[in-house]
Parts: structure tokens; sequence; C-alpha cells
């Protein structure tokens, strides 16, 4: 078996149903109403975000981020929003966990990310959320982060890099590895094993030092999302990797 196939395989083996009727969106129905009531009149719309939507999602890792849209009129601060609906969802039994940006639930044995954000006007998708590490706010835009990563063309890629990181039990959050990948092949045309190698090279040799932008939002510094002993790790984790002898000992 040639790496390409072995990839191939287990990418096959991780392949998620995204259609209508897939188990993953039966958590959006179910956690609906909690939502719903957190948010009132000033709720816009639930929508499926993250790995999910852009097709970068593994079965092994399956979660879905749902992206909860405000109306600009909602009274409440970004970081009184956030609070408030980490306290709704441990009034409604979910046991929620902090993340940055998001809130972390389980529902039905899926993680699901719930993401609060503020629409900055009537006019536009762009969004205020809360960044809870670094106490402030970032303006971006879900919808444009979706369609910068399936236009990157780097799909096949990136799930590659996601076993990797899970595997590997790597600190690397996926809007940043995404990015990444996309950053480590421009202007590569390679078979998916050359690709990935190439990703694992950038990580040892460029990652670190790399300045990594939201596409909707230059202010938005996404190499800012993890520390110098963060990205050291998965420094040497690529490191390590790169001396593997074969492609059962980078992912399975």
């Amino acid at each position: 078996m040639t790496a390409d196939e072995y990839l191939q395989r287990i990418l096959a083996r991780e392949a998620v149903d995204t259609g209508p009727y897939s188990p993953v969106r039966l958590v959006q129905s179910l956690i609906a109403p909690a939502i719903r009531e957190w948010a009132g009149n000033f709720l816009l719309g639930v929508d499926p975000s993250g790995s999910f939507a852009k097709g970068t999602a593994n079965h092994s890792g399956t979660d879905i981020d749902l992206f909860i849209s405000l109306a600009p009129q909602t009274p409440d601060t970004l970081k009184d929003m956030y609070y408030s609906l980490f306290r709704k969802m441990t009034t409604k039994g979910y046991t929620p966990k902090p993340q940055n940006v998001s809130i972390s639930v389980k529902v039905i044995g899926y993680a699901v990310d719930l993401v609060p954000a503020k629409r900055q006007d009537t006019y536009s998708s762009d969004h205020s959320l809360y960044r809870r590490k670094a106490d402030t706010w970032t303006k971006t835009n879900v919808a444009q982060h979706i369609q910068h990563v399936m236009r990157g063309g780097r799909l096949a890629e990136t799930r590659v890099l996601k076993l990797w990181r899970n595997q590997k039990g790597l600190d690397f959050p996926s809007f940043y590895l995404e990015l990444a990948v996309i950053n480590a092949l421009s202007g590569q045309y390679g078979t998916l094993s050359t690709n990935v190698w190439k990703v694992f090279e950038y990580l040892r040799d460029t990652f670190s030092n790399a300045r990594v932008v939201d596409p909707a939002n230059t202010n938005n510094i996404i190499s800012d999302d993890l520390t110098v002993a963060e990205k050291a790790r998965v420094r040497a984790a690529a490191a390590q990797t790169l001396r593997a002898s074969n492609w059962n000992q980078i992912v399975t």
C-alpha cells in the first residue's frame, strides 16, 4: 500500500455525514430551545460553523460548532453575553466548559462548541465576540472563514493534520491549524502524502514565528491564540514526526 492509499483509507474511515439528516445536526435541534430561551427576541440565528461546515471534520473527533448570532440591539456586553450563556447551559444540566471564544457542552455524546456573537450592523455579516483568555473582544466573520478554508482547497490535508493533532494530544485550535495548512501549501501541488509532509516541515521550520491573521479582520492575530510554549510543543511534535520511518507511526 502506498502512502497516499494509506492516508486515503484513513480519511474514508473518518468521513463525516454533513447531509441534512446527519446525526450531528440533531444536536442543534436538541439544544436550540435552551438557546432561544437565553437569547429571547435578540436571536437572529443559530448555524453550524467550524470544521463541520468547512468540510474539515473527522468522525473520531466529530463535534459541531454552533454560531449564535444576536441582534446589534442586544443590550448586554459581549462578556456578559458569554457568561450568561454559560450560566444558562449550567441550569439546563449541560455541564459547560469555558474556552476562548466558545462554550463547550456535551449533547448526546457530541462535543458542541457554542459561539455567542453580536452582529455589528444590519448590512453585513460581521460580528463581535468575546475573547475570554485576553478578556477583550474581536471582530470576525464566520461566513468568510468557511469560504476561505473551502476555497483554500486543502481539506484532505487538513483532516490528516487534525487527526495527527488529536492523536498527539496537542493544543492547536482548529481555525489556526486550517490557516497554517493553507499557508504551508501555498503554491504546492503534490500528492496527499507529499503535501502533508510539507506541512510537517512548515510546522517544524516556520510555524513558531509565522504571523497568521484572520482573513476577515487583519487586526485579529490568530497566531496569538497559542503561547510560545504551546507553539514549541507543536514544533517539537512535527520534528519528531519527520523522523518517523512509516506512516503508521504518524497517524492511524
